[in-house]
C-alpha cells in the first residue's frame, strides 16, 4: 500500500488483502452494515451474484484460497476505488484450483466504509 493512495483506494486495497487472508474481523471492520455486492461475468456457468449485509458479502469469500489475492492496479479519489484484483479460487473441496481476475469498484459511504462493491471477474484454470 502506497502512502500516497487516496482515501478510497487505501480502503479498499486493506478490505482486499484482509478478506484474501480470510481475516473476516478486519474484513468486517471496512464494510458498512447495509453493504451491496454485486458480481458479474459472462461465463454461462457461472452465477451472478447481487447480495446485501456484511455476513451476506463475507460468505462470497469461502471459495478464495488464503494469501493469494493480489492487486495489480488501483486508482480513485476519497470516495471511490477501481482495483484488478487477482485470486486464487476454489469452488468445493473436490474442485479445482482456479484464478479469479477482476476488476472490483468501490463507493465509500461518510464514515469511510465500503457501502458498494461492483465486480466483474473471468475465471481462469
Amino acid at each position: 500500500m502506497s502512502e500516497q493512495d487516496p482515501a478510497a483506494v487505501a480502503v479498499a486495497r486493506a478490505h482486499v488483502e484482509a478478506w484474501g487472508r480470510h481475516d473476516y474481523d478486519a474484513a468486517r471492520s471496512r464494510l458498512a452494515s447495509d453493504v451491496h455486492v454485486v458480481l458479474t461475468t459472462v461465463d454461462p456457468d457461472a452465477p451472478n451474484v447481487d447480495r446485501e449485509g456484511i455476513e451476506a458479502y463475507l460468505e462470497l469469500g469461502q471459495g478464495v484460497v488464503p494469501g493469494t489475492c493480489s492487486v495489480s492496479s488501483a486508482i480513485g479519489d476519497d470516495t471511490r476505488a477501481l482495483l484488478h484484483v487477482t485470486t486464487r479460487v476454489r469452488f468445493g473441496p473436490d474442485a479445482p484450483e482456479m484464478t479469479a481476475h477482476s476488476a472490483r469498484l468501490y463507493r465509500l459511504d461518510d464514515t469511510h466504509k465500503i457501502a458498494e462493491e461492483r465486480v466483474i471477474f473471468f475465471v481462469t484454470p
